[in-house]
């Protein structure tokens, strides 16, 4: 028995819940990895899960082996990607889960950069807004503004994802502007589904916070769409700075209620633990930290003008 191949094949398993996923990324057939955690269960003579025709949980034993083990597939994979990193650029694929509102816009010029300086690293980058488990589906590294979804799990904070409320001209020529956040309440409104707050706002207008429940006559999972739909002079609309900052400097959206902050959210990677020394997921992160810094130039000019906190 090949103890270490045996250890990472329970370490997949534990995390994706499937024997079957646990193959497919480790490149191997169901049979292989069933075979390997036999072993390794005979090895130290105690049942590693438990088992019915549709799930696959940790036994007791399981859980306590996994956390030991989990480290020591890290450090190992950490060693050889340092032995690599004494000889060699960082290689191989990289795939990546990225959110619309930064992939439309602002990660090409980044790619193309990050592309130029490791030309050996093929990335793959998926553009969806849904919050995945990088581990289940195979993802290198996700960007979310979700935490992660399990222990397993490492986030790194890239920037913070500042929102506020906006509307064209027309619309509030023809409308007029909202004072207080309950205005909004009397106005035709876009919302984006995809905060982690869902349907819950709280404005802080520095001297009082004011919660809100807002369900929105439009609702979408594209910030870019939300945009669009404003542009038009048919709501107002919170859009988050990254995608809203060109329009409002050009006056094509004009702030609303900017006296009241709203909550911001962590712009994150999201990784798993095992791949926390991998070289081709810390370059790419690292690239990313460098580049961005901890006030986005999208944030920069809308800070100076006191729209944002």
């Amino acid at each position: 028995m090949d103890r270490l191949l045996s250890i990472e094949a329970f370490v997949r398993v534990a995390e994706t819940g499937n024997f079957a996923k646990a193959a497919q990324q480790l490149g191997v057939t169901r049979s292989v990895v069933s075979h390997r955690i036999q072993q390794l269960e005979a090895f130290i003579n105690a049942p590693l899960f438990h088992r019915s025709t549709r799930h696959v949980r940790l036994s007791e034993v399981g859980e306590t082996y996994y956390k030991e083990c989990a480290d020591m597939v890290a450090s190992f994979n950490s060693l050889t990607e340092h032995m690599r990193d004494l000889r060699a650029k960082p290689t191989g694929k990289l795939r990546v889960q990225m959110l619309p509102g930064f992939a439309l816009g602002h990660f090409g010029r980044l790619l193309a950069e990050f592309t130029e300086l490791y030309p050996d690293i093929d990335v793959d980058v998926i553009v969806n807004d849904r919050v995945v488990d990088p581990i289940e589906e195979g993802f290198d590294v996700a960007f979310q503004m979700f935490p992660p979804l399990a222990e397993s799990l490492i986030g790194r904070k890239l920037f913070s994802v500042r929102r506020l409320f906006c509307a064209s001209p027309e619309y509030l020529e023809r409308h007029g502007a909202p004072n207080e956040p309950a205005d909004l309440q009397a106005h035709k409104v876009a919302l984006y589904e995809g905060y982690p707050s869902r349907n819950k706002w709280v404005f802080n207008g520095g001297a009082e916070l004011v919660e809100l429940s807002l369900a929105g006559q439009v609702r979408s999972n594209s910030v870019h769409l939300l945009r669009d739909y404003a542009l038009n002079g048919t709501c107002v609309v919170c859009l988050p700075t990254l995608v809203a900052s060109d329009d409002l400097l050009a006056r094509r959206l004009v702030p609303v209620l900017a006296d009241y902050a709203l909550t911001s959210f962590n712009f994150s990677a999201v990784y798993p633990a095992t791949q926390r020394q991998a070289l081709k997921v810390r370059t790419l992160i690292d690239f990313l930290v460098e580049r961005i810094s901890e006030e986005p130039a999208w944030d920069r000019p809308l800070l100076e003008q006191g729209w944002v906190r």
